[in-house]
C-alpha cells in the first residue's frame, strides 16, 4: 500500500482526517491512500509564487531547457516502474501506459530543445519594431514577460504522467512556477513522478507543488498575476469559470473539456484502398487505447452511405479479435475504465446510446472478473438519421465506443454533422481529392482546434489524430472548452504578459540587451 503526500512549500505533507483509497481498476483492490486535511493551499500557492517565480525567472530561456531535459531524463530512467504503477492504479496494458509515460519525456525533450533554441533570454520579441507617429527615435516594440503568479494545474485522471508534464513544461520555459493537482483517482502515478522530481534535486525551490486529493479552498486563494489550466469535465470547467477569485481578479483561464470528435471519409475513399483502411486502422486504434479513455479519441464516424456497410464490416472484423481483460496479461488490449465513476459514466452512456442509436457491434466482458473490477464493453453504434440524432452530437460516452453516421457524401452535410458537435479537439478528414478534402478541412476548422487530413501518400506514416504533438496546438472551440495549450513557443503566451513597450529606439535598444537573444 502506497502513502501519497503532497508536496508544498518545499516539504511532503501527510495530510489529516480519514483517508481516500486509490484502487487497482483490474481487481478494485485498494493500492494507495491519501489524506487531505490540514493542508494550507493559500500558504502553498504564495510560496510558489515568492520562491518558485523570481528562482524560475533568474535562469534564462536555455537554462530552463536543460532543466526540463533533465527531468525527462528521470522518466525514462524509471520508464519500467512509471509503466507498472500506470498499470495498477491506471487500468493500462503496456502500451497504453506507454502512450502516457513517454508522451510525458517526449513532450519536455521537445520543450528542452525549444529552450535552446530560445538561448541566453529571458524576454521574447513579439513582432516587428514599430515606428510612432513620423518620428525616426520614437518607437513600439511588444515584448513577452514572464507572469509573476503561479500555474494552477488542474489535471484529468486519464493521462497522470503526460497531463503533468505537458503543461508544467510550457509554464516553467516560461518562467512560472507549477502548482499541480492531479485527478485523484489515478494520482499514485503523478505523485511517483513528483518523488522522482523532487529527489532529482533538478528543480528550483518553489517550482513545484503537488496537491493530492481535493482542490478544496485552492482557488480562493488565486491573484491576478496566476493563470489555472484545466482538463476535465464540462460541468467542473463551468464551476471554475464561475469562480468568485477568478472573476473578481480576472484570473487567466485555460480550459479543455468534452470533445465528439470526428472523423469523415470522403466519397472518393473507396473499400480495399489504403485509405479505407487508414481509417479503420486509426478509428479501431482510438476505439481500444486506454479504453477509450481519451480527450482526443474519435466519437462521431462520418461516411458516404454506399460505403457504410463496407466500414461496418471491415471494422467489426477488426474489433472482433480484441481482448477485454486484465492489462497484465499478454494479449489483452483493452483493460478497464480507470475507476468505478468512470465505468458507471460509460454504462450510463451506453444505455442512453442504445435509446438514440442502433448497436452494430459489442465486445464481450472478461470471463470471471473481481467484482471490484473497472471493466466495460468496447461498442459500435450506427445512427441513420444525421442531425436528427441529438444525444449522439452533444453528450460524450468517455470510453470505448463510437457511433456510425451515414450521410450523402456532400461537403456540405460533412461540415454540418461536424459543426453539431458544438466544437472539438480534433477532426480528421480522409480524402484523396483535393477540392472535397480541403472544402470539408477549411469548412470545419472554426469548429476544431486540430484537423488531421489522411490520404493515400501518408496511410502508413501518420501517427494519427489521436496523437498530441507538442509542437501542434491543443484545444478547442466552444464544448471542447474554448481553450488552447502546448502548439511550440504559441503556448508560452498564456503564462507570459504582452506588453506594448513605446520609447526611444537607443534606449530600448540597450534595455533589451541581455534580455532578448541576439540584441547587440
Amino acid at each position: 500500500m502506497h502513502t501519497l503526500s503532497s508536496y508544498m512549500c518545499g516539504e511532503w505533507h501527510v495530510g489529516e482526517g480519514a483517508p481516500t483509497f486509490l484502487l487497482d481498476a483490474a481487481t478494485g483492490e485498494p493500492v494507495a491512500e491519501l489524506r487531505q486535511g490540514g493542508l494550507d493551499r493559500g500558504a502553498a500557492l504564495a510560496y510558489a509564487r515568492s520562491v518558485g517565480g523570481p528562482a524560475l525567472r533568474a535562469l534564462t530561456f536555455a537554462q530552463r531547457g536543460e532543466m526540463l531535459g533533465a527531468l525527462a531524463k528521470v522518466i525514462h530512467a524509471h520508464r519500467d516502474e512509471l509503466l507498472d504503477l500506470s498499470r495498477i492504479n491506471g487500468g493500462t496494458t503496456r502500451g497504453d501506459g506507454k502512450f502516457d509515460v513517454d508522451g510525458a519525456s517526449g513532450t519536455l525533450s521537445y520543450y528542452a530543445y525549444l529552450g535552446k533554441k530560445l538561448g541566453d533570454a529571458t524576454v521574447l520579441l513579439d513582432g516587428d519594431e514599430e515606428s510612432l507617429m513620423r518620428s525616426k527615435r520614437f518607437v513600439g516594440q511588444h515584448v513577452l514577460t514572464s507572469r509573476r503568479g503561479a500555474a494552477i494545474h488542474i489535471n484529468a485522471f486519464n493521462f497522470p504522467a503526460w497531463g503533468l508534464a505537458e503543461k508544467a513544461a510550457v509554464a516553467w520555459l516560461a518562467g512560472v512556477p507549477v502548482f499541480a493537482k492531479p485527478g485523484t483517482a489515478t494520482s499514485l502515478l503523478t505523485h511517483r513522478v513528483v518523488q522522482l522530481w523532487v529527489e532529482a534535486g533538478v528543480l528550483p525551490e518553489g517550482a513545484l507543488s503537488l496537491l493530492v486529493g481535493s482542490a478544496g479552498d485552492l482557488l480562493d486563494h488565486a491573484g491576478p498575476q496566476d493563470c489555472v489550466a484545466f482538463t476535465g469535465g464540462s460541468a467542473t470547467a463551468a464551476k471554475i469559470r464561475g469562480h468568485e477569485a477568478l472573476i473578481r481578479h480576472n484570473v487567466r483561464v485555460n480550459i479543455e473539456a468534452d470533445s465528439l470528435n470526428a472523423a469523415v471519409l470522403g466519397p472518393d475513399v473507396t473499400p480495399g484502398s489504403d485509405t479505407f483502411q487508414m481509417v479503420v486502422n486509426l478509428v479501431s486504434r482510438d476505439l481500444t487505447q486506454k479504453c477509450g479513455q481519451k480527450c482526443t479519441a474519435v466519437r462521431r464516424i462520418m461516411v458516404p452511405e454506399a460505403h457504410a456497410a463496407d466500414l461496418i464490416e471491415a471494422l467489426v472484423e477488426r474489433l472482433d479479435g480484441v481482448t477485454v481483460g486484465d492489462p497484465g496479461t499478454r494479449g489483452v488490449e483493452i483493460g478497464p475504465a480507470s475507476s468505478k465513476a468512470q465505468q458507471r459514466s460509460v454504462e450510463e452512456g451506453l444505455a442512453a446510446l442504445s435509446d438514440a442509436a442502433t448497436c452494430v457491434w459489442q465486445g464481450d466482458l472478461p470471463a470471471g472478473a473481481p467484482e471490484g473490477a473497472c471493466f466495460v464493453r468496447p461498442s459500435l453504434f450506427r445512427a441513420d438519421r444525421g442531425l436528427e440524432t441529438p444525444f449522439v452530437h452533444e453528450h460524450e460516452v468517455f470510453g470505448p465506443v463510437a457511433t456510425i453516421l451515414p450521410y450523402d457524401g456532400s461537403a456540405d452535410a460533412a461540415v454540418d454533422l461536424v459543426a453539431a458537435g458544438g466544437g472539438g479537439l480534433v477532426a480528421s478528414v480522409y480524402s484523396d481529392d483535393a477540392t472535397w478534402g480541403g472544402d470539408v478541412a477549411f469548412g470545419i476548422a472554426p469548429y476544431s482546434g486540430r484537423v488531421h487530413w489522411g490520404s493515400v501518400k501518408i496511410h502508413d506514416q501518420s501517427p494519427g489524430p489521436g496523437t498530441v504533438l507538442p509542437n501542434f496546438v491543443h484545444g478547442g472551440p466552444g464544448k471542447a472548452g474554448g481553450g488552447e495549450e502546448l502548439g511550440g513557443q504559441r503556448g508560452l503566451g498564456f503564462y507570459m504578459q504582452r506588453t506594448a513597450i513605446q520609447a526611444d529606439r537607443g534606449l530600448l535598444k540597450r534595455a533589451l540587451k541581455g534580455r532578448v537573444a541576439g540584441v547587440d
